[in-house]
């Protein structure tokens, strides 16, 4: 049996036997809908209740008022009959440490009205429903037996033997000189990109220092992206096709993943998840950046990719003490940066911003890193900094397989307020993120 990740904003309808549909639940809501006489079965993974307003949208399927009626249809036209579907549904969490935003945006709770609206409407029979409160869920339909389960999220990974050690402060400071930095071309031009004095010429000329990244941009150029009658041969071309945006984005991107490889799953619930939590808090950085027209979009999008360069340096930590690590996250409701207090005796923003000096990265970078969970605090960096937390906001609340990361609501009013928004356009900020950011593969991660 092979598992078919089910990204937010999608859905999947089919017979095939061989495969288990899982959804990752935070305040989104899935739907597993199966007619086990037909053998037609599948799942829909939804992120909005409506869109917000009438006019047309490319996504239809990621609203519960739309996409549902879609994914029904879908069913019956495979072959599902109304009479024998029986419903699963998960998800709708208040996502802690919980403030009375959360409780007025009640994004989830939305979402499961509208579906528990159109279940009832069918005549459909509920066979299991856990929606609310405040933990991240796993919903699962086997396509063979029509088995659905619904688990928490990091429960496989509890033991019963707690043997918790904090480690001491020599410990981090060695983990932090032995961690394998990323290439010196990537620094370089993280430092042309937030000078903002680079030209294409001068990063195609630094591409060409390194052997690696030249041939992974023309394997990019060659690739399905572009869909390319003509081969491209050339760095020179290659250059060219790409532009500057997407070039700076390859560059970057491709350097850490490099870096994050060196992570195990202490934080992450699949392997490789803190890489693919940046690179999609990286994407919505770099909108949210072009929607508050206050930073850079290329300075946003880096600083959303280093965010969490800290955890690359813990990860072993939290690895060896996750049983505690998961309980205070979830049945305690804590915020990350307290549980790693609790724990460590410091947290992943303090590590990482010992990091970036030892790389010697931009202030700029440096106070992102440093202030993405408390932004007001950064000294001179601060609209920033607020980027980054509500980029990083966004993915813990709307793609929870990644790993688990609680950040504090508290004063999430005044901090969308610095960036010229509100919070009754909570919403309408959610609906602007790409529904790429919350696919499992996301951009780049075909460069290997």
């Amino acid at each position: 049996m092979r598992r078919y990740h089910v990204a937010a904003g999608s859905y999947y309808v089919g017979n095939e036997k061989s495969i288990i549909l899982d959804a990752y639940l935070g305040t989104c809501v899935a739907v597993a809908l199966y007619d086990t006489e037909a053998g037609i079965g599948g799942l829909i993974h939804l992120l909005l209740p409506e869109p917000l307003s009438a006019a047309k949208t490319l996504h239809l399927e990621k609203y519960a008022s739309t996409g549902f009626p879609i994914f029904l249809k879908a069913l019956y036209d495979a072959g599902a009959s109304k009479e024998n579907l029986k419903a699963c549904i998960a998800g709708g969490a208040l996502i802690g440490p919980l403030q009375n935003c959360d409780l007025q945006l009640d994004i989830g709770g939305r979402i499961v009205e509208r579906v528990m609206k159109f279940i009832t409407d069918e005549k459909i029979q509920i066979e299991k429903s856990e929606t609310g409160g405040f933990f991240t869920y796993r919903l699962s339909v086997n396509m063979q037996t029509w088995d659905c389960t619904i688990k928490p999220i990091g429960i496989d990974k509890l033991k019963t033997k707690l043997n918790v050690k904090r480690p001491e402060a020599k410990e981090i400071g060695r983990a932090i000189r032995d961690v394998q930095p990323i290439p010196q071309i990537a620094l370089k031009i993280l430092r042309m990109i937030n000078e903002d004095i680079y030209e294409i010429d001068d990063l195609a000329e630094e591409i060409r220092k390194d052997q690696v990244l030249s041939a992974r941009a023309l394997r990019l150029c060659n690739s399905a992206m572009f869909s390319n009658r003509k081969i491209i041969e050339s760095l020179e071309h290659a250059v060219v096709m790409l532009g500057q945006h997407l070039l700076l984005k390859f560059v970057i991107s491709t350097s850490v993943n490099n870096f994050f490889s060196q992570c195990g799953m202490g934080y992450s619930l699949c392997r490789g998840g803190i890489y693919h939590h940046a690179i999609g808090t990286a994407i919505i950085a770099e909108k949210l950046a072009g929607l508050t027209g206050t930073i850079s979009p290329p300075l946003a999008y880096t600083a959303g990719l280093l965010h969490d360069i800290g955890k690359v340096v813990l990860d072993q930590h939290i690895d060896a003490d996750f049983p505690l690590f998961y309980r205070q996250l979830n049945e305690e409701r804590k915020s990350l940066i307290e549980v790693e207090k609790n724990l460590l005796g410091i947290d992943h923003t303090e590590v990482g911003r010992d990091l970036a000096h030892a790389w010697s990265l931009p202030g700029s970078l440096v106070e992102a890193i440093r202030f993405h969970h408390g932004p007001e605090n950064a000294a001179k960096n601060f609209e920033l900094a607020h980027i980054v937390y509500l980029a990083d906001l966004l993915m813990s609340m709307f793609h929870t397989n990644l790993e688990l990361e609680r950040l504090n609501t508290d004063a999430l009013a005044s901090r969308l307020e610095i960036l010229g928004l509100s919070i009754d356009r909570f919403q309408e900020i959610v609906d602007l993120i790409p529904i790429k950011s919350f696919e499992l593969l996301p951009e780049f991660a075909m460069i290997k």
